[in-house]
């Protein structure tokens, strides 16, 4: 595998990733909500996705959804023409670190050997990209299935209904989360991956996606927020909380516009600072909606 092809399999798998490594608590067990009230002239629908599955398969209740709006909302807009580009430019070290920077010379060794043999790849050849995207490289190595996409589902429904593609944050505004979330940390994600081959990462992807199978939303956030020496307990402040707060003025602006179809990772949905309770504070009626 070239450089080039490997780089832009990161950014294919990343584009689809970057979001749910985070699961919050809320008793309902529905991924898909409607929301009516304040003022909306028809109800617009807010879907939980997982971004990487066996089986992304719509619901009909999913599909009514669609049937029902004009516009599909995603975090980014993944139909974006320069999506790819400007991914590129954001998935680089800053200030021209490599991984090499923040290891020692054995656990580098054992990066090394992991890399190599997990994508063919040297890491000397990769060291300057973000952690966080070489970990992103090695989830569809955990599933043992061609991997499918809610996102990629949502838009092949959208585009078959001649409707338009927007997202609720920039690609850069996605991408420079990764500035702010330090790079040791991400490297000590991969590290842990390194160091068992990936058992715990690939027994915990199983037990997600069943539990998403399940909607089971308070399983989830058992397994993805006990342990707080993850990424996602630690940030989950800046990857789930900010986020979601600045996304409920938009949510009601596209809403207000025309009747919208929204589709985020699931992990945003619940919780006091979930996209949910942060709607129904700002005086939207969000209700779930049931087969």
């Amino acid at each position: 595998m070239s450089l080039t092809s490997f780089s832009r399999t990161i950014l294919n798998t990343a584009i689809v990733l970057i979001s749910t490594i985070t699961i919050a608590q809320e008793t309902n067990n529905s991924l898909l909500w409607k929301i009516s009230g304040n003022d909306l002239e028809a109800p617009s629908y807010i879907f939980g996705t997982i971004h990487i599955t066996c089986n992304a398969s719509l619901d009909q209740t999913v599909k009514t959804a669609l049937d029902n709006t004009s516009l599909l909302v995603l975090e980014i807009d993944m139909d974006h023409p320069e999506i790819q580009s400007k991914m590129m430019q954001e998935m680089y070290m800053k200030d021209g670190k490599t991984i090499k920077d923040y290891v020692s010379e054995a656990d580098y060794q054992l990066l090394s050997d992991f890399i190599k043999t997990q994508t063919g790849m040297p890491l000397d050849l990769l060291g300057n990209i973000k952690p966080f995207f070489l970990s992103a490289m090695l989830y569809p190595k955990l599933l043992g299935c061609p991997i499918q996409s809610f996102e990629n589902e949502l838009m092949a429904v959208t585009k078959d209904q001649k409707e338009d593609v927007e997202g609720l944050e920039s690609i850069e505004q996605q991408m420079q989360l990764f500035d702010e979330i330090p790079y040791e940390d991400q490297i000590q994600e991969l590290l842990k991956s390194a160091k068992d081959n990936m058992a715990s990462d690939r027994a915990n992807i199983t037990e997600m996606m069943s539990l998403y199978e399940n909607k089971d939303l308070d399983g989830l956030y058992n397994l993805l927020l006990v342990d707080d020496s993850t990424l996602t307990a630690k940030y989950q402040n800046k990857m789930l909380d900010e986020r979601n707060k600045t996304w409920i003025a938009k949510i009601g602006s596209f809403s207000k516009e025309q009747p919208t179809f929204f589709g985020v990772g699931a992990g945003h949905l619940s919780g006091d600072n979930g996209v949910i309770s942060l709607l129904r504070k700002a005086g939207y009626t969000v209700e779930a909606v049931l087969p």
